[in-house]
C-alpha cells in the first residue's frame, strides 16, 4: 500500500509541476489577454497540490500504523 501511495504522490507532484511550467510559459508568451487560461491552469495546479498533500497524509497515517 505504501509503495502505491508513493507512486501516486510522485505522479501528483509531476502533474503539479507540468501545469505550473505550462502556466509560466503561457504567461511569458503573453497570448492570454483575459487571463482566463491562467486562472484555469492555476485551479488545476491547486487541485493537484491538494491531491499530493492528501496522499502524503495518507502515507504518513499508514506508516504510523505499520501499514495495517
Amino acid at each position: 500500500m505504501q509503495t502505491l501511495l508513493i507512486i501516486l504522490i510522485v505522479l501528483a507532484a509531476g502533474a503539479t509541476l507540468f501545469v505550473l511550467v505550462k502556466g509560466v510559459i503561457g504567461m511569458a508568451q503573453g497570448r492570454d489577454i483575459t487571463g482566463q487560461r491562467s486562472q484555469e491552469l492555476m485551479r488545476k495546479r491547486v487541485m493537484f497540490q491538494a491531491l499530493a498533500i492528501i496522499l502524503v497524509i495518507l502515507l504518513l497515517v499508514f506508516a504510523g500504523t505499520g501499514g495495517k
